[in-house]
C-alpha cells in the first residue's frame, strides 16, 4: 500500500467565509445587515445551481454569502444544534450580547436561546435568521 503525505491546508486568510443558502435574498440581507448591522459589500451572479444572486455580507476578517437560488431549494431539517448533522450554526464574539438580543427581540427574530450563561465570564445567546438558521453571539468578560 502507497504511503500518503498530508499537504495541509495552507491559508491564504485568517478566516473562512461561509456560504448560506436562503430562501429570500432581501429578507436575508435586512436580517445580517439591517438588524445584525454587518456590511452588505456587493451582489454577484450565482454561476451554480440554476442561477441566483450571491449577497456577500462582511463579518469582521470573514464573509457570509447569503446564496438566493432562482428556485428556492427544500429546507434542511429544523430543530437547531441538535436537528440534524451538518453545519448547524454560526458564531460570533461580541460584547453587546444584551443590546443584540434586545434588538432581535423588538424585531420579532425568534431567540431560540436567551442570554445564557455557560461558565464564569462566558454568556451565550442564540437567535434564528429568517430562514431558521441559529446565529450565536458569545460574550466573554
Amino acid at each position: 500500500m502507497a504511503s500518503v503525505v498530508a499537504m495541509g491546508v495552507q491559508l491564504a486568510k485568517s478566516a473562512i467565509d461561509l456560504g448560506i443558502v436562503v430562501s429570500d435574498g432581501p429578507r436575508a440581507v435586512a436580517f445580517y445587515c439591517g438588524l445584525l448591522g454587518l456590511e452588505h459589500v456587493g451582489d454577484m451572479p450565482m454561476p451554480i445551481g440554476g442561477g441566483g444572486t450571491m449577497h456577500r455580507v462582511q463579518c469582521g476578517d470573514s464573509v457570509l454569502k447569503l446564496v438566493a437560488f432562482d428556485e428556492t431549494p427544500p429546507p434542511a431539517a429544523g430543530g437547531g444544534i441538535p436537528g440534524a448533522l451538518g453545519m448547524r450554526y454560526l458564531t460570533m464574539i461580541v460584547s453587546n450580547l444584551d443590546e443584540i438580543l434586545t434588538s432581535c427581540a423588538d424585531a420579532d427574530a425568534t431567540i431560540a436561546v436567551p442570554a445564557t450563561d455557560l461558565r464564569p465570564g462566558i454568556r451565550i445567546g442564540i437567535v434564528e435568521d429568517p430562514d431558521g438558521n441559529w446565529v450565536e453571539f458569545v460574550e466573554t468578560s
